[in-house]
């Protein structure tokens, strides 16, 4: 549906400008390292669970 994906872009969008905003007030290289993979983290659960071809139905053949 079409407002998962929107809630679920507003959710993406508001999660990384929290963190850039972390990472320029703490320039720490190990957490910045830590966010850099949690970023990766939540990008490919967005991509997996909302990219193209998941909103459609799928039949059990068996």
């Amino acid at each position: 549906m079409f407002s998962d994906r929107l809630i679920a872009i507003c959710a993406l969008v508001l999660l990384l400008a929290f963190l850039s905003v972390l990472v320029m007030w703490v320039p720490r290289v190990d957490m910045t390292v830590v966010i850099g993979i949690v970023v990766l983290l939540v990008l490919y659960d967005f991509f997996r669970d909302l990219g193209p071809g998941r909103g459609k139905q799928q039949v059990d053949k068996g």
